[in-house]
Formats: C-alpha cells, sequence, structure tokens
C-alpha cells in the first residue's frame, strides 16, 4: 500500500520551498506527457482501480450498501477535492487501512462549540488537498522529479462550516500564496518539534511540520473557527473520483492551453464552452494557474470552486454512482490517497458524518476565497488576509452566519444561564492578550479591565501577569459546566457578548483574555458583523450553473 503524505512516514531527502513547484508549476514537465485535447480525459490506470478487489468480495447486504453508497456519495464530494469520498464506506475491512492523524498539532487547545437552543452545535471541516510526490502513482501524475520525497505541501485548504441546524453550508478557501504566523507544532510520530514562525511563513508549508494538525492549528490561530475533523486527499484520489462519475462539466470562456514559453503549467487544453473532464484532465483543472484569470492562484482558487460545485451537482443526480461494483474499485483506489483526523476514522463514523452533510441543498451552498490583499516589498507576489474583510467572513462563519445571505432556520440563542453566585463571589483571572504581530502589548490592560470588573461588584478578580499571549478577540473561558451562568455574569457586565463565553479544560477557573480588539481604554466595544459576506470573498453559489472561467491572454489556441 502506498505510503502517506504525511512527514514522518519516511525520509525525505531534502526540504522544498513552498515558492517552488507545487499544484501547478511543472506538471508533466521532463518528459512526462502534455494534457490532452477537450472531451477525452483518459488516464492511465490508477492503483487499485483493477477489477480486482483486494478485499474480496463480501458485502454488507445489497440493498444496505446500494443505500449508504448513494447516501454517501453526493454529499462527501464535499470533502474532498475531487469528491473521492464514496467509496470507501462500502467495506468494513477499510476500517484497518484508512490513514489517520491527529486532528491538532499545535499547543492551544480549540475551544467547545456553543450550542443553540435546541442543542445542536455547528460542524467544521478542514479540506486539504496535498501535492505530495511519495509513491509511484503520485509522481507520475504530479510530475516535477525534483520534488519527489520532499515534504508535501497542503496546495489546497479549505474550511467547510455545516450550519448548527443543518440549513445551509459555507466554503472558505485560502489561497496557497497566503502568508501567516505558524504556531508550534510538535510530530507526533518523530517527536520533533516545530518552533512557532519568527515571521511571516506561505500556508501551504504547514503540511510538512508533522503533518494535517499543523494546518488545523494554523487555521485555528488565524481565524479563532473551532475545527472538529480534516480530510486530506493527494493527486490519485482526484483522479479516482473524476473517473468514477463519469467526469465533470466545466466552462472556458475561451480555447485554453495551460503552457507558457519556458513549459510552466498544468498542461490543460480545453475548448470553448462546456466540456465534461475526467482523470488526468480533471487534476489539471484543479491545479491550473497560468491561463486563469490573472495567473495566479486566486484564479485557481475560483476554478476549483466551479469544479466542487458541478461536482456535488453531477452526483445529487444519483445517476452514476450506483453499481457496487464500480464502487467497490472506487474504494480501493482512493483508500490509498485519503488521510483523515482519528475522530472519524472508522466507515461508521464517516456514515454518520455523510448524513450530517446530505442534509444541505445546492442551493444553500456558497463557496468562498478568503479576501485578501497583495504584500508589499519582499512579499508582493504573496497575499495577506484582508484587513476588516476577512476578519469580517471568519466571525461569520464562527457565529454561524450564513455566507449566501438567507435567513437560517437558526434558533434564537439559549437563554442566558443564572449565575450561582454574587459577583463578589466570583473569582475571575484576567490575562493581556492584546499583542498583535506588529505590535507588543499594551501596558496595563488587564490592570485596567481588573478595575473595570471591581467596579463591577467583581472584586475577586485578579492578574495573570505570566501570559501575554496574542489573542484577536477578547473572550471568556470557564472550564465546568456549573461556571457557565458565573462566566456569563462576568461577560454581561462588561458588554462581551455571550458567544465569546466558551467552555474549555484549557483554564481552571474563570479566564477573562483581553484580545487585540480592546486596546483602548472604556468599555468594550463588540466588533459588528453584518449578515453580508463580503464583495471581496468571491461568493459562489453552489446552484450557479453559469460559472465561466475568464482565460488569461496568452494562454488561448
Amino acid at each position: 500500500m502506498a505510503r502517506s503524505g504525511t512527514p514522518g512516514e519516511g525520509t525525505r531527502p531534502r526540504v522544498r520551498h513552498a515558492g517552488q513547484l507545487g499544484w501547478d508549476d511543472g506538471l508533466y514537465e521532463e518528459g512526462s506527457e502534455s494534457g490532452t485535447d477537450s472531451g477525452t480525459g483518459e488516464r492511465q490506470a490508477v492503483s487499485g482501480e483493477s477489477g480486482h478487489r483486494r478485499g474480496g468480495s463480501k458485502r454488507r447486504g445489497k440493498k444496505g450498501g446500494r443505500r449508504v453508497l448513494r447516501w454517501s456519495a453526493s454529499v462527501l464530494a464535499l470533502l474532498i477535492i475531487g469528491g473521492a469520498g464514496a467509496g470507501y464506506l462500502y467495506y468494513e475491512h477499510l476500517n484497518s487501512t484508512i490513514k489517520k492523524a491527529d486532528l491538532t498539532l499545535g499547543d492551544k487547545k480549540m475551544a467547545d462549540h456553543k450550542a443553540n437552543a435546541a442543542g445542536q452545535t455547528p460542524l467544521n471541516i478542514l479540506l486539504l488537498g496535498s501535492d505530495a510526490r511519495d509513491n509511484a502513482e503520485n509522481q507520475k501524475l504530479g510530475g516535477a522529479k525534483d520534488t519527489f520525497g520532499a515534504p508535501p505541501l497542503a496546495d489546497v485548504q479549505m474550511l467547510l462550516h455545516v450550519s448548527a441546524d443543518r440549513s445551509n453550508m459555507s466554503v472558505i478557501s485560502m489561497p496557497r500564496d497566503t502568508m501567516l504566523k505558524i504556531p508550534k507544532c510538535t510530530d507526533p510520530k518523530t517527536k520533533r518539534v516545530y518552533p512557532a514562525s519568527v515571521g511571516l511563513e506561505m500556508t501551504n508549508e504547514t503540511l510538512g511540520r508533522g503533518g494535517p494538525g499543523c494546518s488545523v492549528a494554523t487555521w485555528y490561530e488565524l481565524t479563532g473557527i473551532t475545527i472538529d475533523h480534516f480530510m486530506m486527499i493527494d493527486f490519485s484520489g482526484v483522479v479516482s473520483m473524476a473517473d468514477a462519475i463519469g467526469g465533470v462539466p466545466v466552462c472556458v470562456k475561451n480555447n485554453v492551453y495551460s503552457r507558457d514559453s519556458k513549459g510552466h503549467g498544468s498542461g490543460l487544453k480545453l475548448k470553448k464552452g462546456t466540456t465534461k473532464i475526467k482523470g488526468k484532465q480533471a487534476l489539471q483543472w484543479l491545479r491550473t494557474r497560468y491561463g486563469f484569470e490573472d495567473g495566479t492562484d486566486l484564479g485557481r482558487t475560483h476554478a476549483q470552486h466551479m469544479y466542487m460545485n458541478s461536482m456535488v451537482r453531477e452526483l445529487r443526480k444519483g445517476t452514476k454512482l450506483t453499481d457496487p461494483g464500480k464502487l467497490t474499485d472506487l474504494a480501493e483506489a482512493v483508500i490509498d490517497a485519503l488521510t483523515v483526523d482519528k475522530s472519524i476514522d472508522t466507515v461508521k463514523k464517516l456514515y454518520d458524518l455523510a448524513e450530517d452533510l446530505k442534509r444541505v441543498p445546492t442551493k444553500r451552498i456558497t463557496m468562498t476565497t478568503m479576501p485578501n490583499v497583495y504584500g508589499t516589498g519582499d512579499l508582493k507576489e504573496r497575499v495577506l488576509p484582508k484587513p476588516g474583510d476577512a476578519d469580517q467572513l471568519f466571525q461569520m462563519v464562527r457565529d454561524d452566519i450564513p455566507l449566501d445571505g438567507k435567513a437560517s432556520k437558526r434558533k434564537k440563542p439559549a437563554a442566558a444561564k443564572e449565575p450561582t453566585a454574587s459577583p463578589a463571589e466570583i473569582p475571575v483571572t484576567v490575562r493581556n492578550g492584546t499583542r498583535t504581530e506588529t505590535d507588543y502589548p499594551v501596558k496595563g490592560r488587564a490592570s485596567a479591565v481588573q478595575t473595570l470588573l471591581a467596579g463591577k461588584g467583581f472584586t475577586r478578580a485578579t492578574i495573570d501577569a505570566q501570559s501575554t499571549e496574542a489573542t484577536k478577540r477578547t473572550g471568556i473561558l470557564f472550564p465546568t459546566v456549573d461556571m457557565e451562568g458565573n462566566a456569563q455574569a462576568v461577560a454581561k457586565a462588561l458588554g462581551i457578548p455571550l458567544t465569546a463565553v466558551k467552555k474549555s479544560a484549557d483554564v481552571s477557573g474563570i479566564t477573562l483574555t483581553v484580545g487585540a480588539d480592546w486596546r483602548e481604554d472604556g468599555p468594550y466595544h463588540a466588533p459588528s458583523a453584518e449578515e453580508k459576506t463580503p464583495d471581496s470573498a468571491r461568493a459562489l453559489n453552489g446552484d450557479d450553473k453559469s460559472a465561466c472561467m475568464d482565460i488569461q491572454p496568452g494562454f488561448t489556441w
């Protein structure tokens, strides 16, 4: 069985910088074949897709097996670039071969979700596309021989958010060229410690610092969004799914050939209009940068959104993945390409997850790109989160606000819990977390908030002078359910929204961290997120069949 692209599972001869050949540059270079013309998309055999089935022909039961597969196929497409998630649910024996890794490798524990009045909580899944060239099949598909065996890069990163009531779904893509701070990560296999980055690093390098759990930790540090699961797939899995469903319709506004005079590009060659692509052609589409829009990673991200929406629409037609034999072959091929977190490492758990996801109709699926701006100087070819817009998008997801602008079926938040003690009897620890990536912490902020608390009757508030960890948003944590009412009383006294009050095993008592959003003296002013997705997020609805890629001048034929 092929080795995973997760670090620690094989010897890596050298380190490749993220700015070098990745999910686009150098595909099929050095003698490898070029992309096919439009309408073909034929590919060479992928390991495990022959008629031979390693698990034999034993099945759960004809009706039950078919039903599980049909239900699962349409919704799990959104979980993976290329959607290769349905087949591996078929055989129980795949439980033992599903690759798994730790959810997060960072030091900071993620806060618990806040349930709504019905006891429902949202679901957040980080979807990763790895460029690992760690086995023969991925090397054949990925090209770029000088990168064989190098640490993998997370060149596709999408956060999938399903609302607490399961009425809508939002996806936020982060361009691979995004520059940010990467937190300290510890590889669970080798025990190697990767210290927090001093400066800004490319987000796709997170995968090489211990595995997908470092990508999860980085997303949490940036967005404050609690992530429940991750799913990661490599090249061969993308190809397998595209073949299994018979192709995915995509549209280009002009003839396109993704290859420049220096041989850079994916090799994608399509005629103007709509073409159903599969096999290596599907992989080329997902990797194409040269030829789409302005030739940057932002155009590639938009093309991936079009592909995923089209993939889901195809799957939900229910006409392709109803043959158990084909799905068995797909399962065997995809299992080597997939890695999941340890909490969804069985058929039953994956099926339960599919049941949750299939409730969301395509018309309530919204694809977005993290709002961004180009850097300056040495970072002029990289992007940074756009101040204001990126924060607004992240807050809408944290607050479970639909990105499609439609009213959801969300129930009003549960009524505040009654405190079990008077303010004078409630101990509160105050921390100064006002440090940012560019500014030192504001001196005296913890003391100032302690004084505000005392004025509200919380005379047992104390200062944790040792903690100056950077925190973007002011929040209150409490360790046990019996303290929730008291923690909410602290929030009410200071005007902090109850959504910022969360249960966490990271603290031993009620702990208020003054974040970078409260650097100034005076009362706390909660940032208000308008219930509108920023235009810079380029929202694309799952039912939009008119989406068609603009073609970059110089890449037509």
